[in-house]
């Protein structure tokens, strides 16, 4: 979510109110433990260090290529030196897509190269390449409602720009749908301008999906300054024509893993915090921000309540999740490998916006929880944390166990700056501020302890957070 001052709405405040029945909270020691936690993990967590080995060592991570391989063994090793309990994978299975050449050009009248990348599973165009007019639509919406014939034969140019981070969700609908709408049309290509807030002359990569029943064509993202180009070029009324030549390819399906790794609890051991990101990343960059940090961030909170010498009541589980760019897999198959069982998890956070600082502490618990909830954050309020709503999202991953009826958090993410390097080979290592990335960790392992020795429930799985849910609908 992007950074704002959050104001505490007397709706907001209400979810922290502590009812008038006596309620179960938190012990003085837990808390005393908690904010202990906090204070050291802020400079004696290992993100950085863990994220320097993740980004150096294996690099881009692109789901079923070679470095995803590479990047679930580092992983294993990772955690069993990190002094994990234990450490196993679970099978994830998905087709493959590779890139290919990617080039593109304006050949009139105005000649000149574009930087250009193919967007994630866009079919390849012949090897010569596609040539072909170029056809202006502002928004998704506006190529929707164009006539049938405004882009038959053409190709389809949707220049929606991103101006902050909130832009997110209604922007990338035109990457993830421009395809097809444009097919419906007769465009033998889509070129989008990239999802990105960055004025870089980096393209941002991500996915899209074709449907059912239209012709797949070509699709592909150019960078801001080269959509801005292409924009100057057409204002002077003259056809602009641009060649475009992908060899992007689909190569069967591919088995990685989730990778997890756990400290296990002492009195309530079968249930468990849980807490991740995802191990894949696309492979223009080194996976830094997206989402090696999460992968740090949560494997360093683990680590750190381990060394201090605690042993949770309940356990403290890491997963990182495989394949998430290509359509939130590996948060599908833990779905599907643990239905039976989700009732067992107290609490889900997902680590998948950057490097943070955390700014943001939301829940969605049963109501009996919220005087703990609110104990909670009153410990992360120091970091500078503010309160949320009781409708937390987990994060990408996490989100159909919420949508199951799992107790979840979200740890808002200041994420102002995330959208300049999304996708693009500037995700990279050098992008990453300790003081940052270290602040996120220490809340999330303070959230971990918490949320593992909390002597209530949150709620999994029980008819009053379906009740919840029914509400905040």
């Amino acid at each position: 979510m992007l950074f704002t001052k959050y104001v505490i709405t007397a709706a907001v405040a209400a979810v922290f109110a502590v009812p008038a029945f006596a309620a179960e909270t938190l012990s003085a020691k837990d808390l005393q433990t908690a904010s202990a936690l906090r204070d050291a993990a802020q400079t004696g967590n290992l993100s950085y260090r863990i994220l320097e080995s993740l980004t150096t060592e294996i690099g881009p991570r692109m789901a079923g290529s070679k470095n995803d391989a590479r990047a679930v063994a580092w992983a294993e090793a990772k955690f069993r030196e990190l002094g994990f309990d234990k450490v196993w994978k679970e099978p994830v299975t998905f087709p493959v897509w590779t890139r290919g050449v990617e080039s593109a050009e304006i050949v009139a009248p105005f000649p000149q190269p574009l930087l250009v990348t193919a967007l994630g599973f866009s079919v390849g165009t012949p090897a010569e390449g596609i040539t072909g007019d170029i056809v202006r639509f502002a928004t998704l919406k506006d190529l929707i409602e164009a006539p049938d014939d405004a882009v038959r034969g053409k190709i389809a140019f949707i220049d929606h720009k991103m101006q902050k981070a909130s832009d997110y969700g209604s922007v990338q609908a035109g990457r993830s749908q421009g395809a097809s709408e444009a097919a419906r049309k007769g465009a033998v290509a889509l070129v989008i301008r990239s999802v990105g807030t960055d004025s870089h002359r980096f393209p941002h990569t991500g996915m899209m999906r074709y449907k059912e029943g239209i012709p797949k064509i070509p699709a592909a993202a150019i960078s801001n300054p080269d959509a801005d180009l292409v924009v100057r070029m057409l204002e002077r009324g003259k056809p602009v024509s641009l060649k475009l030549r992908l060899g992007a390819e689909n190569e069967g399906t591919y088995t990685s893993y989730n990778v997890i790794g756990e400290i296990t609890g002492t009195e309530k051991k079968d249930e468990y915090v849980l807490i991740g990101g995802h191990l894949d990343s696309w492979d223009l960059g080194t996976g830094a921000i997206d989402d090696g940090a999460g992968v740090a961030i949560t494997m360093a909170a683990g680590e750190f309540i381990k060394r201090q010498g605690l042993r949770p009541k309940r356990s403290i589980r890491v997963v990182l999740y495989a394949n998430e760019e290509q359509g939130l897999i590996g948060g599908k198959a833990y779905h599907d490998a643990h239905v039976k069982d989700l009732h067992k998890i107290q609490a889900a956070a997902e680590a998948d916006s950057g490097q943070g600082p955390v700014v943001r502490f939301s829940s969605y618990v049963q109501p009996a929880a919220l005087p703990v909830v609110k104990q909670m954050f009153d410990v992360l309020a120091p970091l500078g944390v503010q309160a949320g709503d009781n409708d937390a999202h987990p994060g990408p991953d996490m989100g159909i166990l919420k949508s199951a009826g799992t107790a979840s958090f979200g740890l808002g993410l200041n994420n102002e700056d995330y959208f300049d390097l999304h996708h693009t080979p500037d995700d990279t290592f050098d992008k990453i501020v300790p003081a940052r990335i270290n602040q996120t960790a220490a809340a999330y392992a303070a959230f971990a302890w918490m949320a593992a020795q909390s002597p209530v429930s949150f709620g999994s799985g029980t008819d009053a957070l379906k009740a919840l849910k029914t509400v905040s609908k």
